[in-house]
């Protein structure tokens, strides 16, 4: 019962955090939000989003899904916030699994960070962000087995 209330409040990340930190000076704010919205951009490619989230961001939504908005401004519209009041029952289970048990970091760090100098030098592209879904949709699967979802 413990870990159900620890999810309800959970805020997995929040762009404020990363631009109050060790940001880099010579980068535009913007690069804080890129693996948020990356995140969130899955989430919605996934339809894992709370009925909150649908009401609130309909045409975010609809507008990601035609690739008409990017990861970044995806996440900024929500002021680089990702929190538990944006996924559904299930998105929050794998996102308390996967975001907030450090995987996603790990993954992104493998797949797009590589030899750039930090997390905030990734390029907010599709090609990246397509990268990112392939690598989420495989821990997804696996969680899925883990937890005897289908």
């Amino acid at each position: 019962m413990e870990r159900k209330a620890d999810i309800q409040k959970t805020i997995y990340d929040n762009a404020k955090s990363h631009f109050l930190g060790n940001f880099p000076d010579s980068l535009p704010i913007e690069q804080a939000y890129v693996h948020i919205g990356m995140y969130l951009g899955w989430i919605i490619d996934t339809g894992l989003y709370s009925e909150y989230f649908e009401d609130e961001a309909s045409n975010q939504i609809f507008r990601f899904k035609r690739r008409e908005i990017s990861c970044t401004i995806l996440s900024e519209i929500w002021d680089g916030y990702l929190g538990f009041e944006l996924f559904s029952r299930q998105g929050n289970m794998f996102t308390y699994y996967y975001y907030g048990g450090g995987l996603y970091r790990s993954d992104y760090d493998e797949i797009l960070v590589r030899t750039l100098p930090s997390i905030y030098h990734v390029t907010d592209s599709w090609e990246n962000y397509e990268k990112m879904k392939t690598r989420i949709d495989m821990r997804f699967t696996d969680w899925r087995k883990l937890v005897g979802g289908n």
